[in-house]
């Protein structure tokens, strides 16, 4: 595992950022309870949280890797594991002491085998008074080995337990409280590998329900939430794959499912399960869908439904549009479509759907029809639909008129490029390009002339972009300094100017230095040292060592209140 780790350079698995801060966390010694478990590197990191992370050689000379921190569960080899890393290397080469706490775990099972079973059971009823997550999963083990079964009771409990909170969660605790109900899913899980399958289902849907309610508590602006109840669908159809329902069964339960859903939990389940429940449940979903058809006002348009606030009427319609898009009855799926056409968007469905099955000048009608129905309020991507059957039909002056209509609708970048792949096609992009940059320039007002640099506004922001994104990186630079443009483009703009302009990047850097102390977080404190690092070898190269080390002395001076900055800041070679 060392030598891997040696030879897959770990700069080849992190993003520059996350090498620095790691290399940070290894050297601040931050990295404890270093272990090693057949082949698996385990180790915990102390950051803003404590984290975990798990390390093993995969295939060829792959790692796999886990973190618990978000970046971790977004896939990245983040800083934590970075710090692991280095810390495990340098435990193999004997030369840091941080890294002396390394335990075989291999020899705690050697003496797990060999000890006592009642010292084994006082040890485990130790730990699971204090984890939480232990006392359930024993709670759990017992009480199915009592049943001779899955006590669907206990679960029930201990899935309301992982989604029951006090009071509303916020942002800062949301990951957390996630992280409990991510523990519950992994339990219940675990019961697919048994002859169980079928009772994984009935959870799963009992959990759905319960994080549907929790969902309304919680600033869930991550979509962790919105993750479990997608985990939780996955376990359901992996559960009823596994159990071999009976389809006719399955077909019915799932439709009411479906129609009864406030929050399109089971949405297209007929499609969803089309390979469980075979021709013979999907022939018992559509006889289902059509006799509560004859119910619910077939007649009815979606907006009179919506009045009514008849929740079951509108899932049923999208039940009889998934089922006419199986089928492929083009004119049935049609004829549910119009039955809403309040937003220029639907008009583009239906031309969507002629254009998929062949008929473009349906296609065609359908969207001119949109356009026409919303001259004002046309949807983009209608205007987009018609440039490109416009352009196929040698109609390139309507068809650009179009996109510029988007352009001018909403300014940004992205209208800016698909301007120009239309323009491309005529050739005339020269033409249209200086009228885009001059209909962007008309919009900066007087008083965003008159903004500091440092101030971004919009329209400066967005011809800094435009120049970036054309190559044009002096032109950027000057519009830069004209108008100012936000953080995040000043910091591409020095980047690109830190080869033959150094004091230029210099100065960029300098100026968000203060700002970035002055939030007073640990995180803003790594921020602003990366820019301080980013700082001196610029100056060094200048030879302005002196008025480097005069900067990095004032910085100590003002901020020596803020100990973990100046920590930091003394690091600096």
């Amino acid at each position: 595992m060392k030598n891997s780790l040696i030879e897959k350079t770990i700069a080849t698995l992190a993003p520059r950022r996350a090498l620095e801060r790691g290399r940070d966390y290894y050297e601040n010694g931050q990295v404890r309870d270093l272990a090693e478990y057949n082949g698996t590197i385990l180790a915990k990191v102390d950051g803003s949280r404590t984290y975990t992370v798990k390390m093993k050689p995969a295939a060829g000379n792959d790692i796999d890797y886990s973190c618990t921190c978000p970046m971790g569960d977004d896939g990245e080899f983040c800083k934590h594991c970075v710090a692991v890393a280095l810390a495990w290397i340098a435990a193999g080469k004997l030369k840091n002491t941080r890294a002396s706490s390394v335990v075989n775990l291999k020899d705690i099972e050697s003496y797990l085998h060999a000890v006592d079973k009642s010292v084994l059971v006082e040890m485990m009823m130790e730990q699971a008074q204090e984890d939480e997550l232990l006392r359930k999963k024993l709670y759990l083990k017992t009480s199915q080995a009592r049943s001779g079964g899955v006590n669907r009771t206990a679960w029930k409990q201990m899935i309301r337990n992982a989604f029951d909170t006090p009071d509303f969660v916020s942002y800062r605790e949301a990951y957390r409280y996630i992280r409990g109900i991510n523990d519950m899913v992994d339990s219940v899980e675990e019961l697919l590998d048994g002859p169980y399958a079928g009772d994984v289902a009935e959870l799963a849907e009992y959990a759905l329900q319960q994080a549907a309610d929790a969902v309304q508590y919680m600033d869930d602006s991550d979509g962790g939430m919105g993750d479990v109840m997608y985990r939780l669908q996955e376990l359901h159809l992996k559960s009823c794959e596994k159990a071999k329902q009976d389809p006719a069964k399955l077909a019915a339960h799932l439709f009411e499912l479906e129609l009864n859903s406030e929050w399109d939990i089971f949405s297209g389940a007929a499609k969803t399960y089309a390979s469980i429940l075979g021709d013979k449940g999907l022939a018992v979903y559509r006889q289902l869908a059509d006799e509560a058809w004859k119910e619910f006002a077939p007649s009815a348009s979606k907006q009179e439904l919506r009045r009514s606030n008849a929740n079951a009427a509108l899932n049923l319609i999208g039940i009889k549009e998934t089922l006419a898009e199986m089928s492929g009855d083009i004119e049935e799926l049609v004829d549910i479509k119009k039955r809403d056409l309040t937003y220029a968007y639907h008009y583009l469905e239906i031309a969507e759907i002629y254009k998929k099955a062949g008929n473009k000048d349906k296609a065609l009608e359908w969207a001119e029809a949109g356009l026409k129905a919303f001259p004002a309020k046309t949807d983009s991507r209608l205007r987009e639909f018609l440039a490109d059957e416009y352009h196929r039909r040698k109609r390139s002056a309507e068809a650009l008129n179009l996109i510029w209509a988007n352009f001018t609708d909403q300014l940004g970048l992205d209208s800016y490029q698909r301007l120009k792949k239309q323009a491309d096609k005529t050739g005339q992009w020269s033409d249209w390009r200086e009228k885009a940059l001059s209909h962007i320039r008309s919009h900066i007002t007087k008083q965003d002339r008159k903004t500091n640099r440092w101030h971004w506004n919009p329209g400066y922001s967005l011809l800094v972009e435009i120049f970036l994104w054309e190559k044009e990186p002096e032109a950027a630079w000057k519009e830069a300094l004209e108008g100012g443009c936000s953080q995040s483009l000043w910091m591409k703009l020095a980047a690109l100017r830190a080869q033959d302009h150094p004091l230029d990047a210099v100065e960029v850097y300098m100026k968000y230095v203060h700002p970035t102390i002055e939030q007073t977080n640990n995180k803003a404190y790594e921020e602003a040292v990366m820019l301080i690092k980013k700082i001196q070898p610029l100056m060094l190269r200048q030879r302005k060592d002196e008025a480097f080390t005069a900067y990095v002395d004032e910085l100590r001076t003002r901020y020596k209140a803020k100990r973990n900055f100046i920590k930091l800041l003394d690091k600096i070679q």
